[in-house]
């Protein structure tokens, strides 16, 4: 093939390392001055910014292989042919089936003594496979370019036939002679056995085969539990937990280990909790993993939160908002001053509520600084501040801080005693915009619970402009959605009578491959909106009880959860029991 005789003709990549893409291929004697020249005077021409090697590309004056080359040389990478190379089993066996595809590498060899292992890329770009690699499996990595057509058929020649799965691996650690050594040996393992551990193969082809499937499968948390005579591994997908294949008990402490090296935290502390992070790129998204260490009777307890930014939208109009709604929250995000609070118990979207409104707020003219704990997601554009309690870096103490930065929106994470509440009033009667949460059931009972902090009555009335009150409900899963009859007693949980929905249609999800035979796909949020007016005002000065608030936020427009949730049902969007779950009717 011509693109290989080139590699021949390739100077030492010291030499091309940094230089310009022509001047490289003139070096590698595959251009000529001359017409490099005209390419670049070709490019000055076209409007966009094309890029050279494009231009190059569509002359014909280099193929894809020539061009990949030039530009690892320009990165400081060396080529590498992989035709007529045949990489051995126990390299190949370094980096697990699933990995290899879905990182687009192949491993091609492997050095014991500096524990580094070379592997083939055909991207340049594919930077960040070599930084999970080093993550994940804890080797040094260095990265060749190869061309593209090469590495395709490596991955089918080596990893076709090995579509590994978990009950595989499972069946290989528990022929892994090292590691049934440990088996009954939970508190008395030392430092050292401690490290080999979470160096051990299995281990840690296990743990990112159930990383990267938790990812496809858009889970939001990974449990690892250890209870006295098993194992657990569960994930949390659309608010619900399912059990995977148990691993063996005695691996417990190799994958709490794993995971703390990858997470920077130290392994042998295993009495206290540790919080640390993962950041991985897959499939070319980045995803952060926050790691939680919990010591429990049996063993560490680690739970990951896995915060993929792909399957996240911070955008209003997704939300499920409808859309009178809708249009009520962008005119309440755009007043001049106030405070809005959205509330609801852990889990249930607040903060994805709040970073869709500063999204959408997010602007060149707009200074928006955030206090959160932790800081879920990085968005461009925004202050973000991490609180950090354990040297008093608290919400209240930060406020006071960002009041001097010249902010127009702040985000508060929580309002969680007197003194936050007390600064986030004064912020907003200073002509800021003030985000923040609480944690209640729906949002009239938010005032009682701000009254009980001991915040004053006529502070309430002067800051507050609305309560957001929000849950999650599983999303009919559109594939296998099918109508259905629903029966008195499913009616008599609504409290709702035949009558009441002659006219309605009603779904629910039979269950198919694509969401995993649950029924639902996905989650969207119910609202509750109640924005305040005088008459909720004098209420409030008055003491009046949660039950008069609700009534007067209903007569001022305001739907309760359920009703909102009936409106879901209808729609064909949830079912029954979804809606039952997370909404009550109000008495009285």
């Amino acid at each position: 093939m011509g693109k290989m005789k080139t590699a021949q003709k390739l100077p030492p990549i010291e030499q091309l390392r940094g230089r310009p893409l022509g001047r490289i291929l003139i070096k590698m004697g595959v251009l000529s001055r001359e017409k490099v020249h005209e390419c670049l005077k070709i490019q000055s021409q076209r409007p966009g910014g094309i890029q050279i090697g494009q231009i190059f590309l569509e002359l014909r004056l280099v193929d894809e292989g020539q061009l990949q080359m030039a530009l690892a040389a320009q990165r400081g990478m060396e080529y590498v042919s992989l035709d007529g190379i045949d990489i051995p089993p126990d390299v190949v066996e370094k980096v697990p089936a699933q990995m290899a595809k879905t990182y687009h590498i192949v491993p091609i060899e492997y050095n014991k003594e500096r524990n580094e292992l070379s592997v083939a890329l055909d991207n340049p770009d594919n930077f960040r496979a070599t930084d999970d690699l080093n993550t994940l499996m804890g080797f040094k990595v260095t990265a060749k370019i190869t061309d593209p057509d090469a590495l395709e058929k490596a991955l089918s020649k080596y990893y076709e036939a090995q579509d590994e799965n978990i009950t595989e691996l499972i069946d290989e650690i528990q022929s892994d002679s090292f590691l049934v050594e440990f088996e009954g040996r939970n508190q008395s393992i030392d430092l050292d056995e401690l490290k080999e551990l979470s160096e051990s193969n299995p281990v840690k082809k296990l743990l990112n085969l159930v990383l990267l499937q938790a990812i496809r499968d858009k889970s939001s948390d990974i449990h690892f539990e250890p209870f006295e005579n098993e194992y657990k591994m569960r994930y949390r997908i659309d608010g619900v937990l399912y059990e995977m294949v148990p691993p063996p008990k005695y691996i417990a402490a190799a994958l709490s280990s794993r995971i703390k090296v990858m997470a920077n935290l130290d392994i042998a502390e295993r009495r206290m909790p540790q919080d640390g992070r993962i950041s991985l790129t897959v499939q070319g998204n980045p995803v952060d993993l926050r790691v939680s260490v919990l010591p429990t009777m049996y063993g560490e307890s680690v739970v990951l939160r896995v915060l993929d930014r792909a399957q996240v939208t911070f955008d209003l109009a997704k939300l499920g908002l409808r859309r009178d709604d809708h249009e009520l929250i962008r005119r309440l995000i755009r007043k001049p001053n106030g405070i809005i609070i959205v509330t609801g118990p852990t889990g249930c979207g607040k903060t994805t509520t709040l970073y869709a409104a500063l999204s959408e707020l997010n602007s060149i003219e707009t200074k928006i600084i955030t206090t959160e704990d932790p800081i879920e997601y990085d968005i461009d554009g925004l202050i973000q501040v991490q609180m950090k309690p354990d040297i008093g870096l608290v919400f209240a103490r930060c406020l006071r801080h960002i009041l001097r930065q010249d902010p127009d929106i702040i985000l508060v994470g929580e309002i969680r005693d007197l003194e936050t509440a007390e600064i986030a009033a004064q912020a907003s009667l200073t002509g800021h915009v003030v985000f923040t949460t609480l944690h209640t059931t729906d949002a009239p009972s938010s005032i009682a619970r701000l009254l009980d902090m001991g915040i004053e009555p006529f502070l309430i009335t002067a800051t507050l402009e609305a309560i957001v009150s929000q849950r999650l409900v599983r999303r009919i899963c559109e594939n296998c959605k099918t109508a259905f009859e629903p029966t008195e007693a499913q009616l008599m949980e609504l409290q709702l009578t035949p009558d009441d929905v002659k006219d309605k249609k009603f779904y629910y999800g039979r269950g198919c491959d694509k969401c995993n035979s649950t029924g639902y796909r996905g989650r969207i949020g119910i609202f509750e909106i109640m924005v305040f007016n005088d008459e909720i005002r004098d209420l409030i000065m008055n003491q009046a009880s949660t039950t008069v608030l609700r009534a007067a936020g209903q007569k001022n427009g305001m739907r309760l959860l359920r009703e909102n949730g009936l409106a879901a049902i209808y729609d064909g969007i949830t079912t029954i029991d979804e809606i039952v779950k997370e909404t009550i009717v109000e008495e009285g």
